[in-house]
């Protein structure tokens, strides 16, 4: 308390930038973004102080963190089937990607080619 209040005399209202100032320090301190801060209500600091900290007992409540592990949540979907161990991921792999045992792709057969003409050339048309 400053020298000029007395015990009995309500603490001087907060205005302007020190009032928004009060209420993003008392709202940070409650775990509160800014943008909620800006919300809090109330004239002096222990006003504005149990209002955020009633904010933020409200807004948890509202929103309860999840307990444990959700079942078929963010895993992919062979979890769970007998694919846990290293090998099998292995074998996975390659299936999907059509690799054979050394991790290379088959060969591809040779494109059959006709040596003696050019597959993309025009027909040409002779006037004759």
């Amino acid at each position: 308390m400053t020298e000029q209040q007395t015990p009995e005399q309500p603490p001087e209202p907060l205005t302007g930038p020190v009032l928004e100032l009060a209420k993003v320090r008392a709202g940070v301190a409650a775990g509160l973004t800014i943008e909620q801060s800006a919300r809090l209500q109330g004239v002096d600091e222990a006003a504005i102080t149990a209002d955020a900290v009633a904010f933020a007992a409200e807004l948890s409540a509202a929103n309860p963190a999840p307990q444990g592990p959700r079942a078929g949540g963010d895993r992919g979907g062979d979890v769970g089937s007998g694919a846990g161990t290293v090998s099998a991921g292995v074998a996975a792999y390659r299936a999907k990607h059509g690799l054979d045992e050394n991790g290379q792709r088959p060969e591809r057969k040779p494109v059959p080619t006709d040596s003696r003409r050019n597959p993309f050339a025009e027909p040409a048309y002779r006037m004759g």
